[in-house]
């Protein structure tokens, strides 16, 4: 069965998920907090302090929401052609270190790209507790292959330019060299993280980071460098993957500040390349 166009407004059973201090931990350390790089990061790797008690990274709304619970109605295709082109999250408060949530995706656009198909996904997380939304979550997916069906192509260009000057603010992050190992750890067991012989089917010469956990190490940067390390002020983070990363390479993140509460940003491998485009992350000031 090829992709359905008819699918967009499918949306999944409602799902829960719990997590503990346990889960806010592991994620940190799977997006690098904790090691040695220029950011104070103890309130989101330990526990054990009075004066500085746990939080969660904003960025972990990505690995707490469903991810593709309604992509069962878009028809069948090769997973190995998929790739995750695009991520948005939007805060409505900040993340407990502990809690139950309640989510739905629905699909809300599929686009005609001709040699592949774009599939677009949003979801709604609630605390079980309140009721009270807690965030929603934005993908977009290249399906190769997938395309030709006659659909709309959808929206084209590229929103977020950096602007031609030096950047506000430029941080540099080291990946460790079994990152990937570590952020499997949060849920994605895809294995072309992890086995080089997975990995070298998909044309790479060993296992490549997580488009999700350089994300994180981007979010990392840009809630200390704008929100003052506080979670309670990152309200959203949008960007596009544009090159994947190794791990063990250093990533620079560089921001332009956009008017109140909005910044551009670029997250740069090691060799100058942009591995993350067309971002734009807001917060209150």
């Amino acid at each position: 069965m090829p992709i359905n166009p008819e699918a967009v407004g499918t949306k999944s059973e409602p799902t829960r998920r719990t997590w503990s201090s346990k889960d806010v931990l592991i994620y940190a350390l799977g997006v690098g907090a904790g090691a040695a790089d220029p950011l104070d990061e103890l309130q989101f790797t330990t526990e054990n302090t009075n004066d500085t008690p746990l939080r969660a990274l904003p960025t972990m709304a990505v690995v707490l929401g469903p991810m593709g619970g309604s992509f069962g109605a878009i028809g069948s295709f090769n997973p190995a052609m998929l790739v995750h082109g695009e991520q948005g999250i939007t805060m409505h408060q900040e993340i407990p270190v502990e809690g139950e949530l309640e989510a739905v995706s629905e699909i809300t656009a599929i686009y005609d790209k001709g040699k592949g198909a774009v599939i677009v996904s949003e979801s709604t997380a609630t605390l079980v507790s309140t009721g009270a939304p807690l965030f929603s979550t934005r993908m977009s997916a290249y399906i190769r292959g997938e395309g030709g069906f006659g659909g709309d192509r959808g929206p084209s260009g590229t929103p977020n330019q950096a602007p031609e000057r030096d950047p506000d603010h430029s941080v540099t992050v080291q990946t460790r060299t079994d990152q990937a190992l570590i952020y499997r750890l949060s849920g994605d067991r895809n294995p072309l993280h992890s086995d080089p012989s997975f990995a070298a089917m998909g044309g790479f010469d060993r296992p490549i980071l997580h488009g999700l956990c350089t994300y994180g190490f981007t979010g990392r940067v840009l809630l200390h460098v704008l929100c003052g390390g506080d979670p309670s002020r990152f309200k959203g983070l949008d960007a596009r993957f544009s090159s994947p990363v190794m791990p063990g390479e250093a990533l620079k993140v560089n921001a332009w500040l956009d008017g109140d509460g909005s910044a551009v940003f670029q997250t740069c491998g090691q060799d100058g390349r942009v591995v993350i485009d067309a971002g734009r992350v807001s917060y209150s000031t």
